[in-house]
């Protein structure tokens, strides 16, 4: 960074920049810590047995850090090629009708709470509302770091149990919808789309009505012809603006079915089958009747307090995953 004419070439500083942003938010942390180990053992050797005040801010001082500590060896975790980026995440309507889409509905709420607790930042690319109440599809793309580290753990279909709000009957409906999660890629990543494998397409994005509305085409639909992916946006007013963020949505989704493939050869070769995400093989299941709990089916870890899940507290579920992760990983 310090050669003359580094600045000159704004997307390789720009990428030089954001390594660099990376290795400090792994290496300054670690460094911290092991400073204020050094600061409490010399506060240690210079105490005396019966120095209480000292003693009580030696215990307050270590249990800080080893809190600080289970949180940098959990980071440890987050070590895949793409966990440090942004996520897209889409959420789809299985069988059950009005009330999947009330499902769809609950579940984006879920994770709106966990990024905002987390600080990320959200925006909305796609929405199809349900014919009666909810939501048939969304994709939204969550901005922040480590974001698809922590919610690729959420891949997959997630089961409810409730007693219906749209059944006058106050029967029990089971609703199910899908998740899927992928890495916001870099603009500097090897993917090359020609423009005669591409169809776009415009429309007029569907406002809420009155003065929100949109008047012009410029929601824009983008299909990759050879492999079948389609991305859409119609966030923004701009046409230019929406097909800027379909096209990322697309290279992103091209890159997760290219390294799909690979991983399946790769478990062809070795002779493992690997479990599809269908309806029916539920990764989670959240029961609101005849009682509350909320269960992983992968890893076992189960709550009663679904309101707290439902809220956005989901962290529990997603870290017993990616250390069963890790386990499996080493074995």
């Amino acid at each position: 960074m310090s050669e003359s004419g580094f600045w000159d070439d704004a997307e390789n500083s720009g990428r030089l920049v954001r390594q660099l942003k990376d290795l400090k938010s792994t290496v300054e942390p670690w460094e911290a810590a092991f400073k204020k180990c050094r600061e409490l053992q010399e506060l240690l050797d210079i105490s005396t047995d019966g120095d209480q005040e000292i003693l009580a801010d030696l215990l307050k001082n270590i249990g800080a850090l080893s809190q600080e500590m289970e949180r940098l060896e959990f980071a440890v975790l987050l070590g895949g090629a793409h966990d440090k980026n942004s996520a897209i995440l889409s959420i789809n309507a299985g069988a059950g009708g009005t009330e999947s889409c009330d499902w769809v509905g609950m579940l984006l709420r879920m994770y709106l709470r966990f990024a905002e607790s987390r600080g990320w930042k959200v925006l909305t690319t796609d929405l199809l509302a349900g014919e009666e109440a909810g939501i048939k599809n969304v994709t939204v793309l969550i901005e922040g770091a480590y974001a698809y580290g922590y919610l690729k753990a959420e891949r997959g279909v997630h089961r409810l149990v409730r007693i219906s709000p749209f059944d006058s009957n106050k029967r029990r409906h089971t609703s199910f919808a899908s998740v899927d999660v992928i890495p916001e890629i870099e603009e500097d990543a090897d993917i090359k789309l020609e423009a005669k494998d591409l169809r776009i397409d415009v429309y007029r994005s569907k406002g809420a009505g009155g003065q929100s509305v949109n008047t012009t085409d410029s929601a824009v639909r983008i299909t990759h012809i050879p492999s079948g992916l389609v991305a859409q946006c119609q966030n923004e007013r701009s046409q230019h603006q929406n097909k800027a963020t379909a096209l990322k949505i697309l290279k992103a989704r091209i890159f997760e079915l290219e390294r799909e493939k690979k991983e399946q050869g790769l478990l062809k070769q070795y002779g493992v089958e690997k479990k599809r995400i269908e309806f029916g093989s539920q990764i989670r299941s959240y029961v609101m009747h005849p009682y509350s709990m909320v269960k992983d089916h992968r890893t076992d870890y189960e709550t009663g307090d679904v309101a707290r899940i439902m809220d956005g507290g989901i962290d529990g579920l997603i870290e017993a995953y990616l250390k069963q992760e890790a386990q499996n990983k080493t074995k």
